[in-house]
């Protein structure tokens, strides 16, 4: 007699399988208490642990050879408890250095507008490539450009003025112009100095402290060349370096006026007084007024701060004099590059009475 159900259904007993009911108690049990660091061979703690294994054994054999343990090792029949910290050291300063970020590779800069394309051709300055944007308009100053790219077999590439934007700083006018360059080269203040004297000029030299604006940089790279000074020096640190905007603003001026790198600018001021170098700060509270400055025909270095700290302390005690540049309001001040400005057009004007 069929039992009651679907049709064809039919339901098998299961039996257990031989030697399968340890198998759940095996996996029940786990895997037992997890190693330690040092003992996983593919952890660093494990890692650093075989080196040093392996440095304590290679200074057993050589010390049983007969060699001298190196200097900060332990002497014989002190242990390798020494060589192991050692190694261990020797382990993590290799793996800091290995994970360490390596150091940024200067970048070339882009030189942009026509007027500095064209003074960066004329200083024979090492250039890359030429860019042009579509559908420029071939004035003069474009067919020079052109011809002078041309005559140093650089390549020239026709770009769309959105991706010369995209290539340059925002807000840099690129009067649909940019040349790649090599990063800037800086000189050594005293190797400007030298230069300066071997050619039998008295040298006016501009210093800044703390400005951070290219702008400003390119302006008083201007002003300088514009008024008979001979080179800018810049800090290493904390201050704005010759990039594509400094470039833009000194209008080629920095093709021709160059510009020196300070690793501690109070040591460089106080390098430049050792030569005869007069070092003048530019402050709103100085002691002597610009107009006033009997000492312009002499070896000068005006030193020119921030426009928010001005001259930091330990630059304003470098100085040999403070000069005020006298305004109408106690209340206003000038931009760096203007008072920079000022004060070498007053240089070179009681130079040119002397």
């Amino acid at each position: 007699m069929t039992k009651p159900g679907r049709p064809g259904a039919s339901r098998k007993k299961k039996t257990p399988k031989v030697g399968s009911g340890g198998q759940g108690r095996q996996a029940l049990e786990g895997r037992g208490p997890t190693p330690k660091a040092e003992d996983r061979s593919y952890h660093v703690a494990g890692k650093r642990k075989a080196a040093a294994d392996r440095n304590a054994q290679a200074v057993g054999r050589a010390v049983g050879r007969g060699a001298s343990p190196r200097s900060g090792r332990a002497a014989p029949g002190q242990g390798g408890a020494a060589d192991a910290s050692i190694a261990e050291r020797a382990f993590a300063e290799r793996e800091q250095a290995r994970r360490r970020p390596p150091k940024a590779q200067a970048e070339a800069e882009l030189v942009t507008g026509r007027n500095s394309v064209l003074e960066a051709f004329a200083a024979r300055i090492p250039a890359h490539t030429l860019y042009l944007a579509q559908r420029i308009e071939f004035d003069d100053r474009v067919k020079q450009i052109i011809a002078s790219a041309n005559g140093r077999n650089l390549p020239i590439v026709e770009v769309t003025r959105q991706e010369l934007d995209r290539m340059t700083d925002a807000g840099t006018v690129h009067q649909g112009v940019a040349l790649k360059v090599p990063p800037y080269q800086y000189v050594h203040p005293l190797e400007l100095l030298d230069s300066i004297e071997a050619r039998g000029g008295t040298p006016l030299l501009v210093a800044l402290d703390g400005v951070t604006d290219p702008r400003n940089l390119g302006a008083i790279v201007r002003s300088t060349a514009a008024f008979g000074g001979q080179g800018v020096i810049v800090p290493q640190r904390r201050a704005a370096g010759m990039t594509a905007a400094a470039w833009k603003t000194s209008a080629g001026a920095a093709a021709r006026i160059p510009v020196a790198m300070a690793s501690n600018l109070a040591q460089t001021l106080a390098a430049l007084k050792a030569r005869g170098v007069l070092v003048l700060g530019l402050d709103g509270d100085g002691d002597v007024a610009l107009p006033e400055l009997a000492l312009a025909e002499q070896p000068l270095a005006i030193v020119v701060g921030s426009e928010g700290k001005g001259l930091s302390r330990i630059v304003t005690e470098a100085c040999d004099a403070i000069v005020a540049i006298p305004i109408s309001s106690a209340t206003e001040s000038l931009n760096a590059g203007i008072a920079a400005s000022v004060a070498l057009y007053e240089v070179a004007r009681l130079r040119s009475r002397s």
